[in-house]
C-alpha cells in the first residue's frame, strides 16, 4: 500500500494549515547572493577585458544560473519534501552515472577532471552529490541509526561509489565536505560518539596514504609558499597581499589591485580575498556573520521540524553549505591548503549556485510548519 505521508503535492489537506517560508533564512540567502553579484562584477571585469569580452560577461552568466536556480528553488519548496525519501536512491544513481561520465568524458581544468561539457553548458556533477548524499543519509538514519544494519546498505553503497569517483577526479575537498556532513548527520540522528571518533581517526590515517602527489605538493607549498613564489605558491602569496592591502576598512568597491591580473582565480576560488581587499576586515566579518546567521537559522529549522527525515535534511544541508564556506574562507586566508572549493552564493560558478539554491529550496520546504486545524465545534 502507498504511504499517505509521501504525497508529492504541497496542497494542504482540509485539516492542515501550512505556514509561510522562513523569512529570516530567505533574507540571509538573498543578501549573500547580492554580495556575490557585486563581488563577481568587481573581481571578474578585469579578466573579461583581458579575454576580449564585455565586462559583465561573468555576472550575466551567473544571473542566468540564478534565474534557473530560483525556478528550481521555488518548485522544490512547494511540494511535500517527504517525497525526497523515495527519490533519494534513483537520484543517487543518476549522479553516479554523471560522475562516470566525468571519469570517461570529463573536461580537465587546472589538473582536475571534474566537469562535463554539453555544448555551451559546463557543470560539475560532484556539486549535486552533496544533495544526493544528504538525501540518502536522511532516508537511512530516519529508519535506523544502526550503520551495521545490512538493510541500510542500499543507501550506503551509492555514497561509497560517489566518494570513490569524486576522489578519483581528484577532488579531495569535496570528499572532505561530504564526509564531514555525513558525520554530522549521524551525530544529529543520535549516533554513537565512539563510532564518530573512530571514523575520524581512520579517515585521517587513510588520507595520509591515499592523498596523491599533487595534493602533497599543495600541503608543502601551503606551509612554505615562498619556496615557489611564481609557481604553486603564487596564488597564496597574492591572496595574502590582498588581505594586507584591505586593512580594516578596505580600498573601496572596485579598487582592488590584485584582481588586475595578479590573482588569477579572483572571481572564483579566491573571491573572498578580493572582497577583503575592497571592504577590509569589516567586510570579511560581514560575510562570516551572514554564514553564522545562516547556520543558526538552518539548525533552528531542523530543531523545530517534527519529522526525523526533515530534521536530518535541514541539518545536513545547513552544515554542508557552512562547511564549504568555512573551507573557502580558510583557503583564501591561507589557513588551509588550496582546494578549489567555491564560496557558496558568492563565487562565480553556475553549478555551485544552482545546486545550492536547490538545497535552499528543500530547507525552505522543511521550514514550513504543518499545523492541524481544530475541528469545528457546533
Amino acid at each position: 500500500m502507498s504511504n499517505p505521508s509521501y504525497n508529492q503535492t504541497q496542497k494542504p489537506q482540509p485539516n492542515v494549515i501550512l505556514s509561510p517560508y522562513d523569512s529570516t533564512l530567505t533574507f540571509i540567502v538573498l543578501f549573500l547572493i547580492i554580495i556575490g553579484f557585486l563581488a563577481i562584477f568587481s573581481a571578474g571585469a578585469p579578466k573579461c577585458i583581458i579575454q576580449g569580452t564585455y565586462s559583465t560577461y561573468f555576472v550575466l552568466r551567473q544571473f542566468i544560473w540564478f534565474l534557473l536556480g530560483c525556478i528550481a528553488m521555488f518548485t522544490i519548496s512547494r511540494f511535500n519534501y517527504k517525497a525526497l525519501d523515495r527519490l533519494s536512491l534513483p537520484f543517487a544513481w543518476i549522479i553516479i552515472f554523471l560522475l562516470l561520465g566525468v571519469h570517461f568524458f570529463g573536461t580537465t581544468v587546472n589538473g582536475a577532471q571534474r566537469w562535463l561539457t554539453l555544448g555551451p553548458i559546463q557543470f560539475q556533477p560532484s556539486e549535486a552529490a552533496k544533495l544526493s548524499v544528504i538525501m540518502l543519509l536522511a532516508s537511512a538514519f530516519s529508519r535506523d541509526i544502526n550503520i551495521f544494519n545490512t538493510k541500510m546498505y542500499k543507501y550506503y553503497i551509492p555514497i561509497v561509489i560517489m566518494l570513490g569517483l569524486i576522489f578519483k577526479q581528484p577532488n579531495l575537498s569535496m570528499v572532505l565536505i561530504l564526509a564531514a556532513s555525513s558525520l554530522f548527520m549521524y551525530f544529529a540522528a543520535g549516533g554513537s560518539i565512539k563510532i564518530i571518533v573512530s571514523t575520524i581517526a581512520m579517515g585521517v590515517f587513510g588520507l595520509t596514504f591515499a592523498i596523491q602527489s599533487f595534493q602533497k605538493q599543495r600541503i608543502t607549498i601551503w606551509l612554505n609558499p615562498e619556496s615557489d613564489p611564481y609557481g604553486a605558491g603564487y596564488n597564496i602569496i597574492q591572496s595574502m597581499l590582498a588581505f594586507v592591502a584591505g586593512g580594516l576598512f578596505g580600498e573601496g568597491y572596485g579598487n582592488s589591485r590584485q584582481k588586475l591580473g595578479w590573482l588569477p582565480e579572483g572571481h572564483t576560488d579566491f573571491i573572498y580575498a578580493v572582497f577583503a581587499e575592497e571592504f577590509g576586515f569589516i567586510g570579511c566579518l560581514l560575510i562570516i556573520g551572514l554564514f553564522i546567521a545562516f547556520l543558526q537559522r538552518g539548525l533552528i529549522i531542523s530543531n523545530h521540524c517534527e519529522d526525523v527525515f526533515g530534521k536530518l535534511l535541514a541539518a545536513g544541508i545547513t552544515v554542508s553549505i557552512c562547511i564549504q564556506a568555512f573551507i573557502n574562507i580558510c583557503v583564501a586566508s591561507s589557513m588551509l591548503p588550496a582546494t578549489g572549493v567555491p564560496l557558496p552564493f558568492i563565487s562565480y560558478g553556475g553549478t555551485s549556485l544552482f545546486i545550492t539554491m536547490c538545497m535552499i529550496g528543500v530547507l525552505l520546504n522543511v521550514s514550513k510548519k504543518r499545523i492541524r486545524r481544530l475541528p469545528n465545534v457546533q
